[in-house]
């Protein structure tokens, strides 16, 4: 199965020269915590709800005058929508991300694909099951492993 099959097409973007308050405006309307920065369909980056407020609100940041390029993240984990889900489903869990972006031979953006779409979709609770775990193992910040508390 493809991932063009199970992606969420027409996902709603936001451009790089955007106010953080704009940004954080189409995210309460659509009711999303990510949005793809993309410039003429292309994609530049990911701008979160998370990104708004530790890059720029808690460091006293404007969130009406500062642009969404200077939060976003830049280099982000992405799909073709020819690829494979199977393959979709290792970059999610390798990256530990819950939505991948989707774009077409062009590299342009035409859809998204979520952890929820891979469970719906894909028909495999197996599948959606083994990259949740994936994704929701802690990560480990600065290439120090975390240390798990054991119980008492």
């Amino acid at each position: 199965m493809r991932v063009e099959e199970i992606m969420t097409p027409d996902v709603e973007c936001i451009e790089p020269n955007r106010t953080l308050q704009e940004a954080a405006s189409r995210m309460r309307a659509l009711d999303v915590g990510p949005l793809p920065v993309c410039e003429n369909k292309r994609l530049v980056g990911m701008i979160t709800d998370r990104d708004i407020v530790v890059r720029s609100v808690a460091e006293g940041h404007d969130v009406r005058t500062e642009k969404v390029c200077e939060a976003m993240t830049p280099d982000i984990a992405c799909c073709r929508e020819d690829q494979d889900i199977q393959e979709a489903a290792r970059i999610m869990n390798n990256k530990q991300i819950r939505r991948l972006p989707v774009l077409n031979r062009d590299r342009r953006l035409v859809g998204i694909v979520s952890l929820a779409d891979l469970a719906v979709g894909s028909g495999s609770a197996q599948l959606a099951g083994q990259t949740l775990e994936g994704i929701s193992q802690p990560a480990m910040p600065h290439g120090i492993p975390v240390v798990q508390a054991t119980p008492y």
